[in-house]
């Protein structure tokens, strides 16, 4: 009786090791099927409405056009912040006369754009020129994950000194916030260059 128990143990072990090689088997084959590879980044496909652009009259010694979607709050001084609350991001205007200091003010907004080379992966720098308009200025397209992605300055060399500049209030991270940095510095573009001086 005693061997017959001790039989049925070894047949037990031997049927239990039979069993689990026989599930590590099925795994280890069921597993070599075609190589997996990681899926390609997905992008959040962002779409914004065609821009519509206004006349913005004020007691400023400036007007320019501006999108109907954005927000305009008046600051002292003739300085201006344009939001855009869907996408967390605000314009920043700035008036300054010239008074005799037009090379510090030239220095002074070209140091506030080259800040922000230490993030950058380029800095393009597209000059603008209107003579009918007495408006020149530099516009600067800041890409890479700098603070801002846009700035620019006009002035008519004589009396006005217009600064502006765009920041998000969001991590600068410029693959995912792309699509709305391009919307807003069509935007800031447009009034860099509809900018006229009363």
């Amino acid at each position: 009786m005693l061997r017959l128990k001790m039989g049925n143990k070894r047949q037990n072990r031997k049927s239990v090791v039979g069993i689990v090689f026989t599930v590590f088997g099925l795994l280890l084959f069921s597993g070599c099927k075609d190589d997996v590879f990681p899926k390609p980044a997905s992008h959040l496909r962002l779409d914004y409405p065609m821009a519509k652009y206004v006349d913005f009259e004020n007691d400023c010694p400036f007007s320019f056009e501006m999108n109907s979607d954005a927000v305009i709050k008046g600051e002292k001084d003739c300085g201006f912040t344009i939001s855009y609350p869907k996408m967390k991001a605000t314009i920043y205007l700035t008036y300054k006369p010239v008074n005799s200091n037009i090379n510090f003010l030239l220095r002074d907004a070209q140091k506030l754009t080259y800040e922000h080379v230490i993030k950058a992966d380029d800095i393009l720098e597209q000059p603008y020129l209107d003579p009918s308009k007495k408006v020149y200025g530099m516009f600067y397209q800041v890409d890479g994950n700098a603070a801002t992605n846009s700035q620019f300055y006009v002035t008519d060399s004589t009396k006005h000194f217009v600064t502006g500049s765009v920041y998000f209030y969001t991590k600068p991270n410029y693959d995912s916030i792309m699509p709305a940095a391009s919307y807003v510095r069509n935007d800031m573009q447009r009034l860099m260059e509809t900018l006229k001086w009363k």
